[in-house]
């Protein structure tokens, strides 16, 4: 006699009434694991078989060859871009060196300019120094010439007044005009 499942058979007190709807399997229940089962083993294979041949051929016909064709674009765009980087950036190095030279150019250029202008600018302040040295030297030279001319008329005044003065002095004294001969060597005696 069999011995009773213990889970499957209910414990003595129970209620025992089953559930509409839910039957029981237990024929199901007795038989192996469906695909350990030998009875069905050559039809699991078979569906094996054309499962793995038909993912196969479709990996092989339509995913790879997609893949492939994005890969390889991928790879051309990213090559393509690389030498469009290279190409800019050997055009930004032939830029900056145009930029240092036109900037050395213009550098050396600006200071030529400065250089000249201020060589101008010393040739024109030299002419008007020496020209206005020149009008001060000949103001000067008219200022001395006017000087000595007034000193000496000065001087011919002086030596008028110093005669008329002498005069006078020698005729209140003696009482008689001194002649003009004897004063005039009077005169040359005391002016040397």
């Amino acid at each position: 006699m069999a011995q009773p499942n213990p889970l499957t058979t209910p414990p003595p007190g129970a209620d025992t009434k089953i559930a509409p709807g839910h039957t029981e399997h237990t024929e199901a229940h007795s038989s192996a694991f469906p695909p350990f089962e030998t009875s069905g083993f050559l039809a699991q294979i078979i569906w094996l078989a054309l499962a793995f041949g038909l993912l196969y051929y479709l990996m092989d016909k339509v995913a790879l060859p997609r893949i492939r064709g994005i890969l390889h674009n991928r790879a051309e765009r990213l090559r393509s871009d690389l030498d469009q980087a290279q190409a800019m950036k050997s055009q930004a190095d032939a830029a900056g060196v145009a930029y240092e030279t036109s900037l050395r150019e213009a550098q050396n250029k600006a200071r030529d300019i400065a250089q000249a202008t201020r060589n101008e600018l010393n040739a024109e302040a030299d002419a008007k120094r020496k020209a206005l040295e020149a009008e001060l030297n000949t103001k000067l030279a008219a200022a001395e010439t006017t000087i000595r001319s007034r000193t000496d008329a000065a001087m011919g005044n002086v030596r008028t007044i110093a005669g008329e003065t002498a005069s006078a002095i020698v005729e209140r004294l003696t009482g008689q005009a001194p002649d003009q001969a004897s004063l005039n060597r009077a005169l040359d005696a005391t002016a040397h």
